[in-house]
């Protein structure tokens, strides 16, 4: 069975990156719990490494994932980050191949299958459809769709983007889980994002840079589930 079946759509990615460190980490990560139980969406929160085994012990809802790991067994490797570590400090899941943190395909295919061997649930970036539908051929639990030339600007995809991406996905392997997001900036963009088929969306920056993390953790969920209801009517 795919581990992602128990991450269901419409679910939602928060990615703080380094824009948050500390207490600000644990804050987003609590508003983030409510919210999820508040409009009953699945949520993802990639989280600093560092930060994973206490945003894990002061949550009860939101799937902790790393942003990262290294393809190693147990043994040599300074300042790598081991599976079995991640797995050990509560981590549900891993981001891999960021456009921050590119890996190698055959980098890529080693980590998922060490993923796979440890019991991660895998959350894969891809920056083109080209690169989604060969990442999909390794079947990672879930894809991410977005141009890198969008991320962290506020200009988020249109719903063309959306929907030639899932089905590129899709048609390799119907049972990836696809996000499409960069630049999700708040609850319209999400909104629009989900109407336009995708499966999930997420955000970085348009969280972590808020006025108000909370107030916007809570527009962005409320978007992303009135806008699955109202598609699947």
């Amino acid at each position: 069975m795919n581990k992602a079946n128990k991450i269901k759509a419409p679910f939602f990615e928060i990615g703080p990156k380094s824009y948050l460190f500390g207490d600000d980490i644990l804050d987003l990560a609590k508003a983030a719990d409510l919210a999820s139980e508040k409009y009953d969406v699945d949520i993802i929160f990639t989280c600093p490494v560092v930060d994973i085994r206490r945003v894990k012990e002061n949550t009860k809802r939101i799937h902790v994932f790393a942003p990262h790991m290294d393809p190693i067994p147990v043994g040599r490797g300074l300042a790598d980050i081991l599976p079995e570590s991640l797995v050990a400090a509560g981590a549900e899941g891993v981001m891999l191949n960021h456009v921050e943190k590119p890996l190698d395909f055959d980098t890529l295919a080693a980590t998922i299958k060490r993923a796979e061997e440890v019991g991660l649930t895998t959350i894969v970036c891809a920056d083109s459809m080209a690169d989604a539908s060969k990442i999909a051929t390794l079947t990672p639990d879930i894809i991410v769709a977005e141009p890198s030339e969008l991320i962290g600007t506020g200009v988020s995809v249109g719903p063309e983007y959306v929907e030639a991406a899932t089905k590129c996905v899709k048609g390799v392997n119907e049972d990836i889980l696809v996000l499409t997001a960069a630049g999700i900036a708040n609850g319209q963009d999400v909104y629009n994002t989900i109407i336009a088929g995708a499966d999930a969306t997420g955000s970085s920056s348009g969280v972590a840079k808020a006025a108000d993390r909370a107030a916007m953790v809570n527009e962005m969920i409320a978007a992303c589930r009135k806008a699955y209801d109202e598609r699947n009517k």
